[in-house]
């Protein structure tokens, strides 16, 4: 019979559900993570606070969790945008070190062209240079 399914039988609605649960599951562990980072990163705790909040998500982990969100929800915001705009600047002053470091292939070509048109190179010289420039 249709209707009648036996244990052994594992339907639709019991894959819908068990992915439902599985994918509540990696949230519940991506939350728990991430507020256990905040907790460890955040400087306006003591250590003692850092270490309540941490005995508190481990003993009663969905209201530690719930509570630190309602009483910290602003600071971890503020401290993940600070965060990313500190690498956002650090990746940028990396960048324009490396890549700021030597004249550009333009300027290059610039002082090229003023040294052949003064004399101080001939037309293979100057040929050969460009083509050093561009080839980098």
């Amino acid at each position: 019979m249709l209707l009648a399914q036996s244990d052994s039988d594992f339907g639709v609605v019991q894959v819908f559900w068990s992915m439902l649960w599985f994918f509540l599951f990696v949230v519940w562990i991506s939350l728990v993570l991430r507020v256990f980072s905040d907790i460890m990163r955040a400087r306006d705790l003591s250590g003692v606070a850092k270490a309540l909040w941490a005995i508190a998500i481990i003993v009663v982990p969905f209201l530690g969790v719930l509570i630190y969100l309602v009483v910290h929800g602003d600071n971890m915001s503020r401290r993940n945008e600070q965060r990313a705009r500190d690498f956002d600047e650090a990746s940028r002053s990396y960048v324009q070190d490396v890549v700021g470091s030597g004249p550009t292939a333009g300027e290059q070509l610039g002082a090229l062209a003023d040294l052949h048109s003064s004399g101080a190179l001939n037309d293979d010289e100057y040929e050969r240079a460009k083509a050093n420039v561009l080839a980098s």
